[in-house]
């Protein structure tokens, strides 16, 4: 006996008597890789500092972060095109005008996140976001170091509260939703 997609079984021996295929032919069954539609992204999308991008694999993906240094090249350590991102852990959280002041500082904070990541792992916008970062203090180096990297994500957490109070770029500050 056979399942067929509708969920009755079927005897075999009446599926051929009809002239029905046994199965229905899948279109991706046969192809080749080649063929398919590719989903990955080119580093020459992402040529630019400032591009807001989407996260798409990892911890932090569907999170949003901006590209603060780029790699279109391969480099020793890492044999693929790559990016160094600041991106938002945790979102800030909704205020009232109810709410008193403390706890709206509260619900205003930001978590953020440092990472260098590959471009295939990420899908830029269209957007632009000028974050003033200071690049000495935020590199590849850095990021090795966890008592330098604390630094500088205590500085790029002031910068992107900074940002987010000034309401330019509200829709960057809020939480992806599909």
């Amino acid at each position: 006996m056979m399942r067929r997609a509708t969920g009755r079984t079927v005897m075999p021996w009446l599926l051929e008597s009809t002239g029905i295929p046994r199965k229905s032919p899948d279109p991706w069954a046969r192809r080749n890789r080649k063929d398919r539609k590719s989903t990955r992204l080119n580093s020459s999308h992402m040529s630019e500092s400032h591009k807001p991008v989407l996260v798409l694999n990892g911890r932090h993906a569907g999170k949003k972060a901006v590209i603060v240094k780029n790699h279109d090249d391969a480099t020793g350590d890492r044999p693929y095109g790559h990016a160094l991102v600041v991106g938002i852990d945790r979102y800030p959280k909704k205020i009232t005008r109810s709410m008193g002041k403390k706890k709206q500082n509260k619900r205003n904070k930001i978590k953020p996140f440092v990472k260098v990541y590959n471009c295939n792992h990420l899908m830029p916008t269209r957007y632009s976001l000028e974050l003033n970062v200071d690049k000495d203090q935020l590199n590849k180096n850095a990021i090795r170091d966890p008592a330098l990297k604390k630094k500088a994500l205590r500085e790029v957490k002031v910068k992107l509260e900074d940002k987010y109070k000034s309401a330019k770029t509200k829709w960057f500050f809020q939480k992806l939703r599909i």
